[in-house]
């Protein structure tokens, strides 16, 4: 304990922990007079504990989806605060769509790409022990829906990698909190902090209302992107339903936060200090208010009352202790404590029985100066017990002052309202009582306001010429005035054309830089005054010109008949400066309730210079005058002679009253208090009325003081009462105010809606009815009816999911509503209740109601794997909802030609239990396009469609089939990116999926080599290109890339090319078949010679054109004209070998000609134009693809490319 002092210092700086100290404290004073206590004072050791070690998994969440990432900081003395940064010890950016919780927790409403990171760090920063606590990082992975495909593939089925979808969008959940409702208190006083953190896609946008009421004006903040809303200085007004509602473009969700504002004791009426003298009587109050409602205790010089020694004079009621006939041994000290669960006050009243004479503690002679016409305020401190009276005499041996025109304080101050002239003189105050009585004399001066008798003038001044500015005082002859000159009211630029004389300011030289405002200033010790004019610098004109400007203030104010209520005023207008008085505007100021501030009373026409002013009671007026011409307003005039207004009952009564109980068993009677002077007098106070209507009582009433709220505790719940207030001051009563009809509190509503019956209308609608609820069971304003309803199982799988309660309100008193939304062959609950303004009622029983069947989804995916020269597998997934019992699922499919053209359509049946089928007879290297649904007894549902290609034959090259293998991913990607290299060239393959119309290219380079890549356009969308020219017996590295797709290749691939050799030319010379092949062609060649020798010899001619256009091998001749087939294999469907390769020399499909429109893999792609061939080394060439010539015939002419056996023929 410090010396002479209460200061109780703890020093732990001596090895001492600290929490030894802990614990509860008070302090107690004592002497002989008694004891008085002080609050407990608690005192606690701050804590900053370490995390609690755990072992954190990765994150491994979609694109998409919501996150929490808890906190979880350890529990600390006071609490710490919480933040999240990275290893780089950086704040992490927080936005609508990420965002810390009132709980620590870092809340994602969806996660993207970019949120992906290994250091999500959580700090508690204990301020009170200057720590900071870090929690081991939290790594998260976003996954895309390509990742999803390329990482977990092997741990998820084909239909979970197959069927997955590109991010979707999301309605709005809660994360945060959970369920429809909650409840939440807070103490009155406080901040009330309320919180809704919505997952969805796109980012939820959070809307906070409170139900059956407005938010808190200048007391309402929002708070972490709208999603915490925050209520200062909260009071039990601020009790109810907060309603936050998340909402995004797919739809919305809310919670009901149902607040309740509780308090800790808080005074209505401390006790205070009591002096008595002996033999007096008086009472010490204790009055303090909460909720719930304090218990007041009483104690004696800190004992409890009830253990205290005994005092006769002392009896205890309640929250008063009323003392009798005390006695000098009374003297002790109270405490009075008031408390309830969350919390207590204790104050200290001194109850001092005394017996001293007056005296007077303000100095005598102490002079007081005043202004004329201002109030004058005389003190006379005293003390004494008993209390002394006081009484002032103007004068040494005046009379005793009495009137309306001093008010006497209780202080003993004495106030002269407007002291005059007159008032100057010798004040003596008396403080009397039974023991004796003192006097004190004090002087009061009043004395001449300063006033500018000269004012300066607005001017107009040529640049270069001189201005002058007059300001002529008057001033009490006592009081020594100062004169400040400001321009634009700041100083006096430091400029040496700038003289200030006694009574003016002179500008010499005036440049452009003068122009403003000029104001004069005169201080006294007592007032002050000041007058403004404006300079304006012009160039000098040709010729002189009339100056306009703003008119004199209006002089001579002069106040006549005047009356309780109305008064007559006139002025003299000053000069117009060569622009007319158009009107006067008159002001005044009330120097009792405003004074300094000027309120707009009337207006005259110019041509007028007198005007009757109504006046109000209990006003003590001054009136100004300003005239008004086309350039502007006047300065005001002087003021006038104050006035003083008798005092008069009010002339009205509040307005806006109303009565709505805050609670089941009170009524909050509220008014609009009058303003200003309505009060038309002191002392203004309110009466409230009231009493239950239609019930024959009597009217209840209360005075109040100038507040605009009563509350009538203990009525019935919701009945309707006749309320009325009356102003009133000390002189009377308004006149009899008009009834208003209220209600006390509601409260929820008592009986649930019966015979609740539903009529299903078709599988996703039915309507629903209900018997309205008695209106005296609804216990307040019937608000309407809310229908919950959710499904509990569907019919078609059996397997029951989290509940998700719907809710639908129906406005009024309504019997009915549809519920719209509903899923088809579901089993579905609803119940009702109704709503007033205090909330819900009882439900109603559950109603069960089924839907029936709909059409299904369409199935969750289609396959089209393993395509053979005449086959494909179709494999698919089951609908997402099946919406029913599935019947079959139907396949119908068709081939589409090279111009895009659909061939016939082909429907197959399939049952419902099977998930896969192998088309077989199909015709090869043909595209197929797929149509598949399900069906349930009710009808299809919507189809997918897929397109696949069957393979060429054996030796042909597959096409890859984009979309045969699986559903497109989101993100396009080139895979499998494969190479075939010869001596100088290489064939480049690879898979493509993503977006059609991708134009590709194809970089190379030699492998090791820093040099640029090499780039070559593919033509079309074609998946093969072939790199030419390249060196042999080098190695390459060679990758694949789209067009337009930014930084999208493929990965590297490496080749080598072949060794050189002297010649890759085939000796077709040691082939066998090339051997017979000329051994045919040389004895076809010997017989004709034969044949035509002979002939020649007979003297005949051997037509060989026509024999040979007759009897022409079918295997040489040329494709038809009509059909672009050749002769022998013109219908595939009549051959019975029709699967096999075609003989040697031909690779074509006998129902077309191979062009680049039919299949992505035709040999007609491999040259620069449609009819390339290759040549025998494997290169392209164009020597025997080009079209043949036009050659007159005798028979017929074709245009038509010659198949390869042709170009064979030729050749040989």
């Amino acid at each position: 304990m410090k010396p002479n002092s209460g200061t109780l210092v703890v020093n732990i700086m001596n090895g001492v922990k600290a929490e030894a100290y802990e614990g509860v404290y008070q302090c107690t004073a004592r002497n002989e007079r008694g004891a008085a206590i002080s609050n407990n004072i608690v005192i606690r050791p701050s804590r900053s504990p370490l995390w609690t070690k755990e072992k954190l998994e990765p994150n491994h969440v979609r694109e998409g989806d919501s996150l929490v990432l808890n906190c979880r900081p350890p529990v600390g003395l006071p609490p710490p605060i919480i933040f999240w940064m990275d290893n780089a010890f950086q704040r992490l950016p927080q936005s609508e769509r990420v965002s810390q919780g009132l709980n620590g927790d870092l809340y994602f409403s969806n996660v993207q790409p970019e949120d992906t990171r290994e250091d999500y760090i959580c700090y508690a920063r204990f301020n009170h022990t200057q720590t900071i606590q870090q929690k081991q990082p939290i790594s998260v992975k976003v996954f895309s829906m390509d990742s999803l495909n390329d990482t977990i593939a092997a741990n998820l089925s084909d239909t979970d990698i197959y069927g997955a979808k590109p991010v979707t969008e999301r309605p709005p959940v809660l994360l945060t909190p959970t369920g429809s409702t909650s409840n939440k208190v807070e103490l009155r006083g406080n901040v009330l902090l309320l919180e809704c953190i919505a997952a969805g896609l796109p980012t939820p946008v959070i809307r906070w209302i409170k139900e059956g009421g407005e938010l808190p004006a200048n007391r309402t903040f929002f708070e972490n992107f709208k999603k915490t809303l925050k209520i200062i200085d909260v009071s039990e007004a601020d009790s109810g339903n907060y309603k936050c509602t998340a909402r995004n473009t797919l739809g919305s969700t809310h919670h009901v936060i149902s607040v309740t504002v509780k308090a800790a004791p808080y005074w209505i009426t401390a006790p205070r200090n009591l002096v008595l003298s002996p033999g007096e009587d008086g009472t010490l109050i204790c009055r303090a208010n909460g909720n719930p409602k304090p218990s007041i205790s009483w104690l004696t010089n800190g004992v409890p009352i009830a253990i205290a020694p005994e005092d006769p004079s002392r009896k205890v009621d309640g929250d008063t202790i009323i003392f009798s006939a005390v006695q000098e041994r009374s003297s002790a000290v109270y405490q009075c404590n008031a408390s309830n669960e969350y919390g207590y006050l204790l104050a200290n009243a001194f109850v001092n029985v005394l017996a001293e004479p007056p005296r007077i503690l303000t100095p005598a002679n102490k002079l007081y100066q005043v202004i004329a016409d201002s109030p004058a305020l005389i003190d006379c401190a005293y003390f004494g017990s008993p209390k002394p009276e006081i009484e002032w005499f103007r004068g040494v041996k005046g009379s005793i002052l009495r009137g309306n025109e001093y008010v006497f304080h209780d202080n003993g101050t004495l106030e002269i309202p407007v002291a005059q002239k007159d008032s100057t003189g010798t004040y003596t105050c008396v403080a009397r009582n039974k023991l004796g009585k003192t006097q004190n004399e004090v002087q009061l001066e009043v004395k001449d306001p300063t006033m500018i008798i000269k004012q300066p003038q607005y001017k107009v001044i040529q640049r270069s010429a001189q201005a002058s500015f007059e300001c002529v005082i008057k001033h009490d002859p006592t009081l020594i005035p100062t004169v400040i000159w400001l321009k634009d009211n700041n100083e006096l630029p430091d400029d040496e054309r700038f003289l200030v004389g006694k009574d003016n300011l002179t500008i010499m030289n005036v440049t452009d830089k003068d122009d403003g405002t000029y104001t004069c200033i005169v201080n006294t010790t007592l007032d002050s005054v000041s007058a403004s004019a404006v300079l304006t610098v012009v160039a000098a004109p040709p010729t002189p010109a009339i100056i306009y400007a703003r008119p004199n203030p209006p002089l001579d104010l002069e106040l006549t008949g005047q009356l309780e209520r109305s008064i007559e005023l006139s002025w003299v207008p000053g000069e117009e400066n060569n622009s007319p008085i158009t009107n006067f505007v008159i002001e005044y100021e009330d120097g009792l309730h405003e004074p300094g501030v000027w309120h707009y009373q009337t207006e005259v026409p110019g041509s007028q210079t007198t005007v009757q002013l109504k006046l109000s009671p209990y006003v003590n007026y001054s009136f100004r005058v300003i005239a008004v011409n086309e350039i502007g307003r006047s300065q005001p005039s002087e003021p006038s002679e104050q006035y003083l207004t008798k005092s008069a009952n009010p002339d009205e009564n509040p307005s806006n009253v109303q009565g709505i109980g805050s609670e089941p068993d009170n009524l909050v009677i509220t008014w609009e208090s009058l303003k200003g002077f309505q009060s038309n007098g002191p002392g203004l106070q309110y009466k409230v009325s009231w009493r239950q209507k239609d019930v024959d009582d009597e009217w209840t009433s209360v005075v109040v003081a100038n507040v605009s709220k009563y509350i009538v505790s203990g009525t019935p719940t919701f009945v309707p009462y006749e309320i009325k207030v009356q102003a009133l001051n000390d002189l009377g009563y308004a006149p009899e105010p008009s009834e208003v009809i209220g209600h006390s509190g509601e409260d929820l509503p008592m009986v649930a809606p019966g015979n609740v019956q539903v009529h299903v209308i078709n599988s996703t609608l039915a309507k629903v009815h209900w018997d309205p609820v008695p209106l005296k069971s609804v216990r307040g304003h019937l608000q309407g009816y809310k229908v919950y309803y959710w499904k509990v199982q569907s019919l078609s799988r059996r397997s029951k999911r989290h509940v998700e309660k719907k809710i639908l309100t129906f406005r009024g008193n309504k019997t009915f509503g549809m519920l719209p939304g509903l899923e088809p062959y579901s089993s579905y609950k609803l119940n009702v209740r109704v709503v007033n303004g205090k909330g819900e009622g009882p439900a109603s029983p559950d109603k069960v109601f089924k839907t029936p069947e709909g059409v299904p989804s369409p199935p969750s995916f289609l396959k089209i794997t393993n395509p053979t020269l005449d086959s494909l597998t179709l494999e698919w997934g089951s609908p997402t909802h099946p919406n029913g019992v599935l019947t079959s699922y139907i396949l119908k499919f068709q081939p589409i030609n090279n111009t895009h053209e659909l061939g016939p359509l082909v429907e197959i049946r399939i049952p419902a239990n099977e998930s896969s089928l192998i088309l077989k007879n199909l015709n090869y290297s043909t595209r197929y396009k797929f149509y598949f649904n399900a069906q349930t007894s009710v009808g299809s549902g919507s189809q997918i469609t897929e397109e696949a290609v069957t393979i060429m034959d054996e030796a042909g090259i597959l096409r890859p089939a984009v979309g045969a293998g699986k559903v497109q991913p989101l993100y396009p990607r080139i895979r499998n990116v494969t190479t075939a290299a010869a001596e100088t060239y290489a064939n480049i393959s690879w898979e493509y999926e993503g977006p059609d119309h991708a134009n590709f290219y194809v970089e190379y380079g030699v492998a090791g080599s820093k040099e640029d890549w090499k780039k070559e356009i593919v033509n079309g969308s074609r998946s093969f290109f072939v790199l030419k020219g390249l060196t042999p017996g080098t190695a390459y590295k060679v990758r694949v890339g789209a067009e337009g797709l930014s930084g999208f290749r493929s990965s590297e691939d490496l080749f080598e090319t072949g060794p050189a050799m002297a010649s890759r030319q085939v000796d077709i010379a040691t082939q066998g078949w090339f051997i017979g092949l000329m051994c045919a062609v040389a004895l076809l060649i010997l017989i004709l010679l034969i044949v035509c020798f002979i002939r020649r010899n007979k003297g005949g001619k051997y037509p060989v054109k026509e024999k040979e256009d007759a009897h022409a091998d079918p295997e040489i001749q040329p494709m038809k004209e009509d059909d672009g087939t050749f002769g022998e294999y013109r219908s595939l469907e009549s051959d019975a070998e029709d699967h096999k390769p075609l003989k040697k020399g031909s690779r074509t499909p006998s129902d077309r000609t191979v062009k680049k429109e039919d299949s992505d893999d035709s040999l007609v792609d491999y040259g620069e134009g449609v009819n390339g061939q290759f040549n025998e080394d494997g290169s392209f060439i164009g020597q025997y693809s080009g079209k043949k010539e036009k050659e007159p015939a005798e028979g017929n002419e074709s245009s038509e490319a010659p198949s390869p056996v042709n170009a064979m023929n030729s050749f040989v």
